[in-house]
């Protein structure tokens, strides 16, 4: 893998491709039910995090702050944290509250585990609601490993196990993927006739349909019930290869505490890891996999034949999560396209790994694979190898206009388009729908191009 590290005048990230580790954190808190999301720090970061959510789900929502001042930033905040906890159990009522930390409230050195504590104590002849906490300042990590981190929190904090042997469950954890994406993973748990727990679920939370009033928080989400029997689960299903090294993953601490065996794959976007997905299922639950599925894939294929003309040899930039690009990947190699580029600003050192685990081994020494980069850094690197189009999220539209190469937008953020939360990755279908966006994509740039044009494929 070629190095990053500049020689040049280069002292800051410049348009970082990542976001801010507490966003991830939100986000997963937002999937579950009767959730709020707590930020430990200034209104700025839950501001910044819901205009960012905002502007892609196209939904309003609310998440809280500990209000940080300059005093609070001297002094500490277990007032302020307090006064929050105070203020969310009377306006919202909610099941659970996430705090998650800010660069600010780590930085000064709160001690929110203490804090929380000490509130319990107080409050011992309360109801209250349960109380997650998860350390996310943006200078340790990116918006993926607070998301990660966020779930594994929900489950140490959480999971427990009565020794109860019911009927076979799963415990999912799908990772960050769109909402359309998680309902598509229920519905084929459904038709394999499987009992799932699926973590976080914010298909409804998140796009949910027109509401006739205002809802503080919406309807939807895995129930905190469903959390805490987690420890009974038959097995757990981690998608994400990149979580390989995590030492404390979600299913690595179910594994650890109550003898879950956990099984981890790459997410299931195009043929082989699709394959691998169902394959999967179909050993768990001891069923063939369902015939609306063999049918999508097979019409995939087809597709995969006809369209192949187009695609073959197109060179793609990919950028975005790591887990998310070794999958795109993957697909891209499978229908023809050379990943010449796969770019992340995560920087956990597994990420050359994962992707050249799913690409095949022909493929490798024609990508370049970049961690721990921005946007900067990716726009000079594609002045120089040049690609026909970019596949990521919005924040390299800017980027895709300089270049004057198309932009395939995936992912998370799309701010500039009104499909952010219903485009759909996963499966047979993700990749159908994929396929044909890559291909319309390419055969309108020829006809753009085309001094006479053609109206017939």
């Amino acid at each position: 893998m070629k190095s990053v590290h500049q020689k040049e005048n280069f002292t800051a990230t410049q348009n970082a491709c990542n976001l801010c580790a507490p966003l991830g954190a939100a986000f997963a808190f937002k999937g579950i039910a009767n959730a709020m999301p707590l930020l430990h720090g200034s209104q700025g970061c839950s501001t910044y995090i819901r205009r960012y959510m905002i502007s892609h789900f196209k939904e309003p929502l609310d998440i809280a702050c500990s209000n940080f001042g300059e005093e609070t930033a001297i002094f500490g905040g277990g007032a302020n944290l307090k006064l929050a906890i105070d203020n969310i159990r009377k306006q919202y009522h909610p099941e659970l509250i996430g705090v998650a930390t800010t660069c600010l409230s780590e930085t000064i050195g709160d001690d929110v585990p203490m804090f929380i504590k000490a509130y319990r104590d107080a409050c011992r002849d309360d109801a209250l609601p349960a109380l997650v906490h998860v350390s996310t300042p943006s200078y340790q990590g990116t918006h993926m490993q607070g998301f990660h981190g966020a779930v594994r929190a929900l489950i140490s904090t959480l999971a427990e196990s009565t020794g109860a042997c019911g009927s076979p469950s799963i415990n999912l954890f799908p990772g960050m993927m769109s909402p359309a994406d998680l309902r598509c993973l229920k519905t084929i748990m459904t038709d394999f006739d499987l009992d799932c727990t699926l973590v976080p679920d914010y298909s409804d939370t998140l796009n949910g349909p027109l509401w006739t009033e205002y809802q503080q928080i919406p309807e939807g989400g895995t129930p905190v019930s469903a959390l805490r029997r987690m420890g009974d689960a038959t097995i757990s299903i981690e998608c994400g290869l990149v979580l390989a090294g995590e030492k404390e993953t979600a299913g690595t601490w179910l594994k650890e505490h109550f003898d879950v065996p956990l099984h981890r794959i790459g997410l299931p976007i195009g043929i082989r890891q699709s394959d691998r997905f169902f394959e999967l299922l179909s050993t768990i639950s001891g069923r063939p996999v369902p015939k609306i599925y063999t049918g999508q894939r097979g019409r995939l294929l087809d597709a995969m034949v006809d369209g192949h003309k187009h695609l073959n040899g197109v060179r793609a930039a990919l950028f975005g999560e790591e887990d998310l690009v070794a999958g795109l990947a993957a697909f891209c190699a499978e229908v023809g396209i050379i990943p010449v580029l796969c770019a992340t600003g995560g920087g956990n050192g597994r990420f050359a790994q994962a992707v050249r685990c799913v690409v095949p081994e022909a493929c490798h020494d024609r990508m370049q694979i970049m961690e721990d980069v921005d946007f900067v850094t990716i726009e000079k690197t594609l002045e120089k190898i040049g690609v026909d189009l970019l596949i990521g999220h919005s924040k390299g539209y800017t980027m895709s206009r300089r270049l004057k190469r198309p932009l395939i937008r995936v992912g998370f953020p799309v701010h500039d388009r009104v499909d952010g939360s219903r485009l759909l990755h996963l499966g047979y279908r993700g990749a159908q729908q994929l396929f044909d966006r890559i291909a319309n994509t390419v055969i309108e740039k020829k006809q753009e191009k085309s001094t006479v044009g053609y109206t017939y494929m």
